[in-house]
């Protein structure tokens, strides 16, 4: 069905929640396998026609941040998904206590009841307040940032509109548009910080309700880390410091030397060449003829998936007024359909949009007929590494985005990649020293990123420009605020992806096949379970980084 006919009736939660309890019931009493396995199959349709709702609701929200329908029913979702939270939490406690759990576990699999124990955790009925007022807050942050109208070079333009003025050739144009983008952010600071601040207090309330001594804890298990631990987070960080930073650092140096600049500032970071980075071709019509045309060649299974996306207008990739920053891959459940939500702003971000973020909307397609949703939904890092690796499976095709520029737009793909890990662990390890230490005022949370930064990008420097040279550049990280510790879920992947395209470059087939077995399993497997299936290192073990930053590494030495 095509989104645009997709209809949206408020999901009544209080009924649901209802027929949640009767289930329960129909658990705890049930005296057969066939019993249970009917109530788990009733529970499994109603709660996917409340994420459909749900999801409905927060996607044409996001389109449209100013149609106050859809603002209050995504604030209606946010007030109700925790009350109906409690009723499948019994409904899952009954189902994990039946004498008839064996039955299910048989047939669905182990990991669903350990990710289950895990989800258990974290939930009372006693938090629901403070869930509800972490939704909103949540909310308020991201209403603040899509509210944005900076006027610049004559435009008014959001967040995602800025972007390619961030990317310009012009240096003088690079600095104007970071100092635009940062004086927006300075003019909320004090409203920034207090709602940060007010996200660790209630994040750090809900854990200790819940019997942990920090959100840190909480948190692993909210993302359901179910194969790896803090320690493990630390070690690979470790390696980033020790086996990659050194290796970026001589490509950071390479890039100030080919822009010719004596340091390179915030807002060279991502320009590799003097007459600006390499961008598609074309109107966003273009661009999404040659994404359809990529898939439709790259396998059958791509073919099938994309045709489907796109005659049912499960995209919505235009940067307008009034629409919420960022992108998203999302699934209406009821449709069997993932959705894509992005703002094409004529950067590679846009080409990005078409790989990144159709690389999860295939892996759910891919799974969509599994019978219960547990089977079908890998946890993030895993789901991560679907998206970036289909970055670079799309390698292929790229001439059909940037033409002429094709070459110079994978070595600034390659590079991105490997640039980004280091970043994304002072994200990680940022979010670790916060939630560890909640007390922290917001001074001294700048400066723990400041000293982040200069540990883990020392090539960069932050000073000249305000917002970002006062350590308060985490603040337009959305993810801190919205998806905590989500962000090392991006590192673990992008390991893996580059462990994909350096099989890729010498066996395509042979990547792609590997690839589709990790796709296949949907959440069925944990990640380092996933990689062995694929036969791929995880990155947790001794020496993943120094082969990934070798080989990469030798192949841009070779590309000179």
């Amino acid at each position: 069905m095509k989104f645009s006919e997709m209809e949206y009736k408020r999901a009544d939660a209080l009924e649901i929640g209802k027929i949640f309890e009767k289930l329960t019931d129909e658990i705890k009493n049930a005296k057969s396998e066939e019993e249970i396995f009917s109530a788990l199959y009733k529970q499994e349709e109603i709660s996917s026609h409340f994420a459909t709702m749900a999801n409905l609701a927060y996607v044409r929200h996001s389109i449209n941040t100013e149609d106050e329908f859809y603002d209050k029913e995504n604030d209606y979702y946010d007030e109700n998904g925790p009350v109906l939270q409690e009723k499948s939490t019994e409904f899952m406690l009954a189902l994990m206590d039946s004498p008839f759990k064996g039955a299910v576990e048989k047939k669905y699999g182990s990991l669903m009841f350990k990710n289950l124990e895990m989800e258990l955790k974290c939930f009372s009925p006693e938090i629901i307040p403070l869930l509800q007022k972490e939704n909103k807050l949540v909310s308020d942050y991201q209403k603040l940032v899509a509210s944005a109208q900076i006027d610049f070079k004559g435009k008014k333009l959001n967040i995602s509109q800025l972007g390619v003025y961030k990317e310009d050739s012009d240096r003088d144009t690079r600095k104007q548009a970071f100092e635009a983008e940062g004086n927006f952010y300075m003019s909320h600071a004090e409203e920034l910080d207090t709602i940060f601040d007010n996200l660790v207090k209630v994040r750090t309330e809900i854990a200790k309700k819940l019997g942990f001594k920090t959100f840190t804890e909480l948190a692993y298990l909210r993302r359901t880390r179910n194969c790896y631990t803090p320690e493990m987070v630390k070690k690979f960080r470790e390696q980033v410091k020790n086996d990659l930073v050194p290796v970026v650092a001589k490509i950071k140096k390479e890039q100030a030397d080919n822009i010719n600049v004596d340091t390179l500032k915030l807002y060279d970071d991502t320009t590799f060449y003097l007459d600006g980075n390499p961008k598609p071709v074309g109107t966003p019509e273009d661009i999404l003829a040659a994404g359809k045309k990529m898939y439709e060649e790259m396998s059958p299974e791509a073919n099938e998936f994309i045709n489907f996306m796109y005659d049912n207008e499960l995209l919505d990739v235009k940067a307008k007024k009034g629409k919420a920053v960022g992108g998203y891959c999302i699934t209406f459940p009821e449709y069997k359909a993932p959705f894509i939500f992005s703002n094409f702003n004529g950067t590679a971000g846009d080409v990005e949009v078409l790989t990144h973020e159709a690389g999860h909307a295939f892996a759910d397609y891919t799974v969509r007929d599994f019978d219960i949703e547990a089977n079908k939904n890998p946890t993030m890092e895993s789901c991560e590494t679907h998206s970036m690796s289909m970055e670079f499976f799309a390698w292929p095709w790229l001439e059909l985005f940037y033409k002429d520029d094709t070459k110079r737009a994978k070595l600034t793909h390659l590079k991105g990649a490997l640039i980004f890990i280091p970043y994304g662990c002072i994200v990680d390890e940022f979010q670790h020293i916060v939630y560890d230490n909640p007390d922290l005022t917001p001074a001294e949370r700048h400066e723990a990123w400041a000293k982040l930064e200069r540990t883990y990008r020392p090539y960069i420097d932050m000073t000249g420009v305000p917002f970002y040279g006062d350590g308060r550049g985490w603040q337009r990280q959305l993810h801190i605020y919205h998806y905590p510790f989500y962000y090392i879920d991006y590192c673990l992947a992008q390991t893996a992806a580059l462990t994909f395209r350096n099989i890729m470059m010498t066996d395509y087939k042979d990547a792609w096949d590997r690839y589709m077995k990790f796709v296949n399993e949907g959440g069925k497997k944990t990640f380092v379970e996933l990689c062995k299936v694929a036969d791929i290192k995880t990155p947790f073990e001794d020496g993943a980084l120094k082969e990934i930053a070798l080989a990469t590494e030798s192949w841009l030495n070779e590309q000179k």
